[in-house]
């Protein structure tokens, strides 16, 4: 079986509607999917419809922002239930606090000469049929490329939309803790996306880990797109070490871009997976 627990569509900051998305999916071999866009849900009804007319298993995910140990964590929930109080509390909070940032991340941009930044995301979002959710920085960058203010969305994130550059809004996301809590409370399965995206060391990493299974979470990312083989390998002995499942997903954000939906480094043989768990409808652990 093939899965893809990991890509992202125009709900959020992807280049596909959802629809599109798993029709691509579909055309890749991918037999289960979970659409896990950031912080918002709104792409499932039509993901849900596009996999039932091809006949493939689509899983309810979502991709969570949150903090630990002073850093943007992101953490992914499979399975749950949409209409649960916890989590639609936690996603308005999220979808506030994500236009909030957007304004702002607006507001320092037109503040060094670039006008219009924030309303020529918006206009970029929409145009790309998106939802009612807050531009990103992609959306910021697709329009200080139209604008002229850079060359290219390379240059737009190494001058002002990277890490630690002007636009590189920090938001006020919950802990950990609290978004755990939230994902069981909503009868979630819940994974650790991309441990070794965060700029950690190998023991800040293992505590990462270490808190996220004693808070209730069920499997680690172990494959996330085309990592390189070490990292899976040493992601693979932290899920061994804490007992908990593998999961792997492409994190696809659209065509020509980090990765291919069902494509990702193979995961080690002796690991039990979570798209096992989710294929078979079980229940996550109490």
């Amino acid at each position: 079986m093939l899965a893809d627990l990991h890509c992202h569509s125009t709900a959020s900051d992807g280049l596909l509607t959802p629809s599109a998305l798993v029709e691509r999916a579909c055309a890749q071999g991918v037999e289960l999917l979970a659409l896990t866009d950031h912080d918002t849900l709104e792409g499932l009804a039509e993901a849900h419809a596009a996999a039932a007319a091809l006949g493939l298993t689509l899983v309810d995910g979502v991709e969570l922002s949150c903090t630990w140990g002073g850093a943007t964590i992101h953490v992914l929930g499979y399975g749950f239930d949409p209409a649960a109080p916890a989590l639609g509390e936690a996603l308005a909070a999220l979808h506030a606090g994500r236009w909030a940032r957007a304004e702002e991340i607006g507001r320092r941009l037109a503040a060094k000469g670039m006008p219009g930044c924030f309303e020529g995301a918006c206009q970029v979002q929409q145009a790309r049929g998106e939802s009612g959710n807050a531009p990103s920085r992609p959306h910021f960058a697709g329009y200080m490329v139209a604008a002229g203010y850079v060359k290219d969305h390379a240059q737009a994130f190494q001058r002002w939309l990277g890490a630690g550059k002007l636009g590189d809004v920090k938001q006020h996301w919950p802990t950990l803790d609290s978004t755990l809590q939230t994902l069981r409370q909503s009868g979630a399965w819940i994974s650790l996306a991309h441990p070794c995206h965060y700029d950690f060391t190998r023991s800040k990493r293992r505590r990462l880990v270490s808190d996220f299974a004693a808070g209730g979470g069920h499997a680690l990312e172990v494959a996330n797109g085309p990592q390189v083989d070490s990292q899976v390998g040493m992601l693979a002995i932290l899920a061994r070490e804490f007992g908990l499942l593998a999961s792997a997903g492409s994190d696809f954000h659209g065509p020509r871009l980090w990765s291919e939906l069902g494509r990702y480094r193979g995961l080690p043989d002796d690991l039990p997976q979570l798209a096992t768990r989710l294929r078979d409808r079980q229940s996550p652990p109490a």
